[in-house]
């Protein structure tokens, strides 16, 4: 059985909203996009490394999807560029339809959760969700998520979209930790069942 891992950058309040770009996602006014590239090194990329090294897939919602694409596949200067183009790209959407522009995308058919639900079951690596915060709310609820890799940055940014956000409670259990030099703590969680 697969597991679904989400893989996020966060503040140390809980924002996960643009961590790439200042443009990347304003929503609400939101004016610090881009606030986790000064923390980037080598150590967040082994951990995203470690990631990708177990992933089969990649899990986006529509907005996460749309924002990568117009971005990752012209960016020649990035190893992540080819990652990203060759992996599979399950992609949560009532609105998108086949076929998808990105290369290796598939559009989920119905439900989100129903779709990760039989997903999971099918034998494979595991599948990676990157940003995509309400697509992470409605599967935490139907407890489709088998972990967390967190990378909480020390900043605090006061306002933007949260990674918890919805209001139910969560349960998490700490089974890995890492720090980076510049101090963004990688913590690996999983869900308390009971």
């Amino acid at each position: 059985m697969r597991k679904i891992i989400a893989f996020e950058s966060l503040s140390l309040d809980g924002v996960m909203q643009a961590p790439g770009r200042a443009d990347e996602d304003e929503r609400g006014g939101f004016g610090h996009g881009g606030w986790a590239i000064p923390y980037a090194d080598e150590a967040m990329g082994r951990a995203a490394g470690e990631s990708m090294a177990t992933t089969g897939a990649i899990l986006l919602g529509r907005r996460t999807y749309e924002d990568f694409y117009s971005v990752w596949p012209a960016r020649a200067d990035n190893p992540y560029t080819q990652v990203l183009n060759n992996t599979l790209k399950y992609v949560a959407s009532t609105t998108l339809k086949e076929p998808l522009p990105w290369m290796n995308s598939k559009l989920l058919e119905g439900d989100a959760a129903s779709a990760v639900a039989k997903l999971k079951e099918e034998p494979g690596k595991d599948i990676v969700v990157l940003g995509s915060g309400q697509l992470i709310e409605s599967l935490r609820r139907s407890n489709l998520i088998d972990q967390y890799v967190l990378l909480i940055h020390p900043l605090v940014l006061g306002s933007g979209r949260r990674l918890f956000n919805d209001g139910s409670g969560a349960h998490l259990r700490l089974t890995d930790m890492k720090t980076t030099t510049k101090g963004v703590v990688i913590a690996t969680y999983q869900p308390e069942t009971g």
